[in-house]
């Protein structure tokens, strides 16, 4: 695929996701998108309905992050907010599997979590994306939790939340396009600062790309004369 400014920009959830962030900041987060053609703008549940408002008439996807960031919560607690910020305007959403469950080598509890998310998702006609939080897994762990996603068919499995000890590393991207199968996509997110790392995670397999850096990355694209 040719990386142009278009289909980079065409990959990236321009994301804001802090505690403090404002209906200023999101303003502003969502004109950036309307802007440069991003996908999504990423947010939390609470500003879903203010953010949709705010892309109305454009293109950019209002995405929300559920059980975000620690995925410490009830498989029901999470499809209720799933639910709740589709009722508010979301047309995808990221949800935090429970990493201790997967460190306790529980998929069952993994593939039950996972199919009801996609459950929301499928019922609503929106996309559901699951993120494993690599950098807690061991390589082993994070292919049995791809391989639960081949069966369960979210639309993307995703590395990472930005909040974690690490974000996204290309190998780990490449390890669950392999695992999860054809019909799953791959999301990389957390550190991707700057085009050389989209570029890797591109490579290595990622067609969505988390980060609040897209702005830098479409423009050393221009520097380059990347167009």
């Amino acid at each position: 695929m040719e990386l142009t400014i278009k289909t980079v920009a065409g990959m990236v959830d321009h994301t804001n996701l802090k505690a403090f962030a404002t209906r200023e900041d999101f303003q502003k987060l969502c004109d950036e998108a309307k802007e440069y053609g991003f996908k999504s703008v990423a947010i939390n549940t609470y500003p879903v309905k203010m953010c949709r408002e705010m892309l109305e008439g454009s293109e950019v996807l209002t995405g929300a992050a559920v059980g975000f960031p620690l995925g410490q919560m009830t498989i029901e607690a999470k499809a209720f907010e799933a639910e709740n910020a589709f009722q508010n305007g979301c047309q995808e959403f990221d949800y935090v599997m429970n990493v201790g469950k997967a460190k306790e080598h529980d998929y069952e509890y993994i593939e039950k979590e996972m199919s009801a998310m996609v459950a929301v998702a499928r019922k609503h006609g929106i996309c559901c994306k699951v993120i494993f939080e690599t950098c807690y897994l061991t390589e082993e762990e994070i292919i049995e939790v791809a391989k639960i996603a081949s069966r369960v068919k979210p639309d993307f499995v995703k590395t990472s939340t930005g909040f974690g000890t690490a974000g996204a590393k290309p190998e780990h991207v490449r390890l669950m396009k392999k695992y999860a199968g054809s019909e799953v996509a791959v999301k990389a997110a957390g550190g991707i600062r700057d085009f050389e790392a989209a570029r890797a995670m591109i490579e290595a397999g990622a067609t969505r790309l988390g980060t609040s850096s897209g702005i830098k990355i479409v423009n050393e694209m221009r520097v380059l004369g990347i167009r």
